[in-house]
């Protein structure tokens, strides 16, 4: 993806973690705003990492490099992505219905993947499966079904 031409995709799910529990909640549409992430989840007021992005293809990749099943909320992020490569160069932007999200890094798997499934930390740290975190540019409503697309960040 360049700075001039844009990628697009599509977005398939939107999850938030509404309390202490692991568990996600499934949402068909949501709203973004720059001080909580998605609203009502417990972990978007993390400054740099409101809202965190994985991509389908790249976690079928690690389910199938394991050879195992998993819902892709066992990964623990927000919203489920397909038809993009996502790049993990902070300062790349997401635009998903009128949302702008700014890539700040790679969304680096901790141990608690390695407690749901054997080999998924060391699997997700593979080509950077593990998605990206953001934070909010742009407020908004996004709805399952969105276009996602992204941008290159501006080079000098």
């Amino acid at each position: 993806m360049t700075a001039d031409s844009p990628a697009a995709g599509r977005l398939l799910a939107i999850a938030r973690k509404p309390g202490r529990s692991p568990e996600r909640e499934l949402l068909d549409r949501a709203e973004i705003d720059r001080v909580t992430g998605i609203e009502g989840d417990l972990l978007g007021k993390i400054r740099n990492r409101q809202v965190t992005i994985l991509s389908r293809e790249a976690w079928e990749a690690t389910c199938a490099e394991l050879g195992v099943e998993l819902d892709w909320t066992t990964r623990r992020a927000n919203l489920l992505v397909e038809g993009l490569d996502l790049d993990t160069t902070p300062g790349g932007r997401l635009a998903i219905g009128g949302v702008v999200l700014e890539v700040t890094g790679e969304s680096l798997p901790c141990a608690k993947m390695e407690a749901r499934q054997p080999g998924l930390r060391a699997a997700l740290k593979t080509d950077a499966r593990g998605g990206l975190i953001c934070k909010v540019v742009q407020p908004g409503t996004i709805a399952v079904g969105d276009a996602v697309t992204a941008e290159a960040p501006a080079t000098a």
